[in-house]
């Protein structure tokens, strides 16, 4: 809102100062700073409102060290990240922009299937909180919005350059340009790291050239589910989910900036979204949000995110990747939601394995998801959160260096 009242007051009245709104940059840094201030005030007040409710999380004795000394703890405090990211963004985001529209709908559906689900088991006392069919129902209506969009708006294009020959290529050096509809995504690693989801009905002939809508939505929707998934399986330390978010959100706000310049674009010899750029806001606010928040929830927590936070957050990061067309880097860059995710696949497939071969199930972990694993080795808590975060920024920088390595 900010922008587009500055933006009048500068081509307008030329109010001096006014203008510095036009710089993403500029909007980014207060987008941040924003966002860890409303978490730090609003956090503390949120808190004090939960206690008084006594909103508590129930533990239920798992053995692990220290798990006990929780019960009690406060939670939907994912309501913290999603007043973090939605204030800065209504105010210094550009609001008729596609993928600003597109991000703060995907936050809102997420966060509000999460919230019902914390709803349910802390204010209604149901453990089993919201049915499991349901939560996928709203990822997959989810998935199917934001598919439709990317795939049949005609905001969503890519830049593409023409060549002497009057063919089309993702970057040259060319000023002849021309922004298209391409439902294109990045290979990493690759030269020509380019993948045009059409060719991949290219063998059945022309008249299937208009049905990869068909093949595109449902990747959509599984990318959705699996990172949503993956988040919220990983929030069971403190500070654990937040903290890999602020990584990931970071890493993606680098690549939102440089696929939305078309200078950095040419130069990394990168696909060229345009007004993309403006995603940058939504990340800085995304990160701060998460960093805000674990003022509150570092160890130990005096909240806890909830499915209202770790829904969101996954949800977030799945729908930012698939719109700077990197969909296929979040095996890496979320590494650690996918190894969490996996460690809980295979130990129950083994364990269901291992009963119906021998008569009894064995475990391939002393527990999953994998964090717990560790718990049960003796680790401390802030230990096993400390050195995944460390894995996740190591898995940040060999993402960001798929820049130039092909």
């Amino acid at each position: 809102m900010l922008y587009h009242l500055f933006t009048y007051l500068h081509k307008a009245y030329h109010l001096p100062g006014a203008g510095v709104f036009q710089y993403t940059t500029f909007r980014a840094a207060l987008a941040v700073i924003t966002s860890l201030l409303i978490a730090q005030v609003f956090g503390a007040r949120l808190i004090r409102v939960l206690q008084r409710r006594q909103i508590g999380e129930g533990i239920r004795d798992l053995g692990l060290q220290g798990q006990m000394e929780k019960k009690g703890t406060p939670t939907m405090g994912g309501l913290i990240i999603l007043l973090a990211i939605l204030v800065p963004v209504l105010l210094f985001a550009r609001l008729d922009n596609i993928y600003t529209i597109l991000m703060l709908l995907s936050t809102v559906w997420l966060g509000l299937i999460g919230f019902l689900d914390d709803y349910i088991k802390v204010v209604k006392k149901d453990k089993e909180g919201l049915a499991g069919r349901f939560k996928v129902l709203g990822q997959v209506g989810l998935g199917i919005t934001v598919g439709w969009v990317l795939f049949f708006s005609n905001d969503v294009t890519v830049r593409q350059y023409l060549l002497p020959d009057g063919q089309l290529s993702a970057v040259d050096a060319s000023t002849v340009y021309q922004d298209v509809k391409l439902m294109i995504t990045t290979i990493p690693f690759a030269k020509n790291n380019e993948l045009n989801y059409g060719n991949l009905f290219s063998y059945a002939g022309p008249y299937f050239n208009g049905l990869y809508a068909f093949l595109y939505i449902p990747i959509v929707i599984v990318i959705i589910t699996a990172v949503s998934n993956g988040a919220n399986i990983t929030d069971g330390l403190d500070g654990l989910a937040a903290g890999t978010s602020a990584i990931i959100g970071t890493t993606l706000a680098v690549f939102a900036f440089v696929s939305g310049n078309s200078v950095l674009a040419d130069y990394l010899d990168i696909m060229y979204i345009p007004n993309s750029g403006e995603l940058v806001i939504f990340c800085t606010a995304f990160v701060g949000a998460c960093v805000g928040f674990l003022w509150y929830n570092s160890y130990p927590a005096q909240v806890f995110m909830g499915d209202t936070g770790s829904l969101a957050i996954g949800g977030i990061i799945a729908v930012l990747a698939l719109i700077i067309r990197k969909e296929l880097l979040i095996p890496v860059l979320c590494g650690v939601f996918l190894i969490e995710n996996l460690s809980v696949i295979v130990q129950v497939s083994y364990f269901k394995y291992t009963r119906k071969k021998y008569g009894e199930g064995r475990r391939l972990l002393r527990m999953s998801p994998l964090h717990h694993h560790y718990q049960k080795l003796g680790y401390h808590e802030s230990k096993i959160v400390s050195r995944f975060w460390i894995v996740g920024i190591m898995l940040a920088v060999l993402t960001l260096v798929t820049l130039k390595l092909r």
